[in-house]
Parts: C-alpha cells; structure tokens; sequence
C-alpha cells in the first residue's frame, strides 16, 4: 500500500503574488480569501518529517500564518528567487530548534545560494547568519531525508553567534523522497525538480518533463499539483490545456493547479472552468492525511 502524506499549500501564487502590486483587476480586487496567493510553497508531513519545499520572500509571514514551529529539511525546486528568497529567516528555527536546517537541491541550486548568501557560507560568519547544511540530490535518484533532531545542536553565545555541540539524539523518522525532473522552458532551459511523497506529488514550474520515464515515477500516486500562469501558452510554464493533458496522464484521483497568476479567472469562474476532479489551489488547501 502507497505510504500516505498530508500536504499544505501555504502559498500558490506566482512569482508577482496576487494582488500583483499597484494592479487594478478584477483578480487582483476580489474579496475572496481562496483569490489571495503568497509565492509558491507547500508543508509536507510525511513518515514523521516535517517538510518544507520552497522558501520564497514570504516564507516567513508563511511559517507565522500556518503556525509552523518545526521543520526537518527544505526542498527546493530550482535558483528563481520566488523559490529562495525566504531562507535568510532560517534563522528563527536555528534559534529556537536549536540546530541546522537541511536543505537538499541540484548541485547548481547550491551555487546559486552560495552566491546569493555567501555570509551563510562563510568560514568566519557574523553572529546569528543561517546555519543549514546542504545536501545535493539530481533528478535521477530517489533520496533520504532525515529528522534534524539528529543533527549537531546549537549553542548561542551572545556577541559570538553559534558554538557546535555534539548531537544529543540518535537518527529518527526517514523518509525516502522521489525525485521528478523536468525544465523550467520549452527548449529544456533551467533544471527544476519537483517531489513524490507517497501518494501525494508536488510540481511547479516545470513546462515539460525531462523523458517518459519521469512520467512514470508518478504512477498511482492519489494528488498531484502542477503550474500554471496563463490559459494560453507561455515559454516557461505549461499552459492550461497542457496542465489538464498532463493531469489526464497522470491520473491522479485529485489534481491541483498551483503557482496561479492574476492571468487566470477569479477562483469561482476558474473552478467552473476546469474538470470535477481538477482545482484551482489556495493558500491554506490540505490534501491527502488521515481524512482523506
């Protein structure tokens, strides 16, 4: 029997968010809770583990409306800046967990980082930078990820920032993560990975899958999601004709439409637009877990 996950969506919008700033539409108007999208990220508890993928610039109002105190690791899809720009807030759960975060991406996800927050690299770091450590995983192999109890803890000492202690558990929960690569373009432009967790699949921007055989690492899962911008075509993500070829398939039970712009319909005229077992997603939207 498939492993069950439960999984949150804590912001489902593109990379402008919606309301798109100084914007003026109807989408961008709309009262409706279900027609405001903070940038693209899910929570996913799985075997245990608490599991962040993605951490955009809202990542910490995100972890402050959701209630978040505990991760395990982050997952990011790709280098965009709406997928990476929270993860100077990593700093709160390293202050009060009391350990590094791990952070699994490409190997080109990492270099990007290490550009972006070298202070978080660096060998002298000023007192209170990020303590994460990370962990490269390609498109090709399924991956463990691990409890951060198990992790070295960490001591603050006012003027000085962290001392390293030895870890005080052993390993606990792991969880087996499997990998789907695709491209962030047409052309295969920009590795993006998206994750199977059980039954539940979480994609993004990916416009088209690496080969075949990707396509089968989704077989029989029970939800998955997948972006998309506008309904006609875009360079970079699929449009919604090929989102739905991509549902069908697939063949999931549910299927969700996430990273939405103000392009598309109000959620109530884009929900009638799309088949009864496909949804426009939300923030604050839980799938899969025990009621499910």
């Amino acid at each position: 029997m498939e492993k069950k996950a439960k999984l949150t969506f804590l912001g489902t919008g593109t990379s402008s968010g919606i309301p798109l700033i100084g914007c003026d539409c109807e989408v961008c108007r709309s009262e409706d809770p279900r027609d405001k999208h903070l940038r693209a990220s899910v929570l996913v508890e799985y075997e245990g583990l608490a599991i962040l993928v993605d951490a955009g610039p809202d990542f910490r109002y995100q972890m402050l409306r959701a209630g978040i105190s505990h991760l395990d690791a982050i997952l990011l899809t790709h280098n965009h800046k709406d997928h990476t720009g929270g993860l100077d807030d990593i700093r709160a759960f390293n202050l009060v967990e009391r350990h590094p975060v791990n952070i699994y991406c490409e190997k080109y996800v990492e270099e990007t980082l290490r550009r972006e927050y070298a202070y978080a690299f660096a060998e002298q770091k000023y007192p209170g930078a990020p303590e994460w450590r990370v962990h490269n995983i390609d498109g090709d192999h399924p991956f463990q990820v691990h409890s951060n109890a198990s992790e070295e803890v960490l001591s603050w000492e006012k003027g000085f920032g962290y001392h390293h202690l030895p870890a005080q558990s052993e390993a606990g929960a792991t969880a087996e993560i499997i990998p789907i690569h695709g491209w962030h373009h047409r052309e295969k432009k920009l590795s993006v990975l998206g994750y199977r967790f059980g039954n539940i699949a979480y994609l993004t921007d990916i416009k088209r899958l690496d080969s075949d055989a990707e396509l089968e690492k989704l077989k029989g899962v029970e939800y998955v999601t997948l972006g998309c911008v506008k309904v006609g075509d875009h360079h970079s993500h699929p449009s919604l004709q090929e989102t739905l070829d991509f549902f069908e398939k697939v063949g999931a039970r549910e299927s969700y439409i996430t990273h939405l712009s103000h392009q598309l319909p109000r959620y109530d005229a884009f929900a009638a637009m799309l088949p009864p077992h496909v949804h426009p997603a939300y923030d604050g939207l839980v799938i899969g877990g025990s009621s499910f």
